[in-house]
């Protein structure tokens, strides 16, 4: 198995993507309950018909990237363009000295925004991302042996895997998160996405609220036939809200606020977002929300 997906990810971009958007039919095809969920987390966004059948065969498109990303080797860089918009916010925040907290969503190729970033500004300052180990254990192996790379470190979604980035932030180092990621009981509050209560990371704000970090976001568009990627980035819309009297309706707020943020990227290329992502779960053991979606 494992040496099919190196011949795999040794073929050209255009072809993976190909062979990618039928496996993401294939998916959409056998299985209800990942069809029923995109369907209806697209239509919750407003999401046009044709652009979410579009987010099938996108779906598929990143598994396949994903394999050329992970697989080629440590020290090989990327073999596809990767096309810069907004570079000069990461020289801002990297001249400041506190850190830099990248946010991006589950769309367009969200794993080349650490590599490519690692690749050009590594040297000056690494990165460190955070990731939810795999269950099976040969597949977490090969998830964390690939996506280690030269100035690229990750860590778990866990109580060390957050001190870890404390620790990277204090250093002045950048790091990454998925903001639109369901986290671990504890360790979110229910605020709105796209007008149905999801349980939403407080994570972000907190290292941004302890640090003093600036906060970038970070759209990384697939462009088509094989011709690369557009990583375009930008500040939060809106300032995020460092102090409150009440505790808990500050991080509501500040989850709010990212949340707004997640979707003015997301609606910016929604037929490149996984629709398919259970968004909407709720974690073991905490009470679902009232009038949840």
């Amino acid at each position: 198995m494992l040496f099919l997906l190196r011949w795999l990810s040794r073929r050209p971009l255009r072809h993976l993507h190909v062979i990618g958007a039928v496996m993401g039919w294939l998916v959409y095809a056998l299985s209800p309950s990942y069809r029923r969920r995109l369907k209806a987390n697209a239509a919750r966004a407003g999401i046009p018909e044709a652009l979410r059948r579009q987010s099938v065969a996108e779906a598929g498109k990143m598994v396949l990237e994903g394999l050329r990303l992970w697989l080629r080797p440590p020290d090989q860089p990327i073999g596809d363009p990767v096309h810069w918009e907004g570079e000069a916010l990461i020289e801002e925040a990297l001249a400041q000295g506190r850190g830099l907290i990248f946010l991006t969503p589950h769309m367009g190729s969200f794993e080349i925004t650490a590599q490519a970033y690692a690749q050009r500004y590594g040297r000056q300052q690494p990165i460190t991302v955070m990731y939810r180990p795999a269950r099976h254990r040969l597949l977490r192996e090969l998830e964390e042996s690939a996506r280690a790379r030269p100035a690229l470190a990750t860590a778990p979604a866990s109580i060390a895997g957050i001190r870890q980035m404390m620790r990277a932030l204090k250093r002045g180092e950048a790091i990454g998160l998925l903001p639109d990621q369901v986290p671990p009981q504890g360790m979110g509050v229910w605020a709105d996405f796209f007008g149905a209560p999801a349980y939403t990371m407080t994570l972000a704000a907190r290292l941004a609220q302890q640090t003093g970090a600036p906060i970038v976001l970070a759209l990384c568009e697939r462009l088509p036939q094989g011709r690369g990627f557009h990583l375009r980035l930008s500040r939060l819309p809106e300032p995020l809200p460092l102090q409150g009297n009440d505790a808990q309706a500050l991080q509501v707020a500040q989850a709010e606020l990212i949340n707004r943020a997640m979707q003015g990227l997301i609606l910016q290329c929604p037929q490149q977002y996984l629709w398919g992502y259970n968004r909407y779960k709720v974690p073991r053991s905490l009470p679902a929300p009232e009038a949840a979606g």
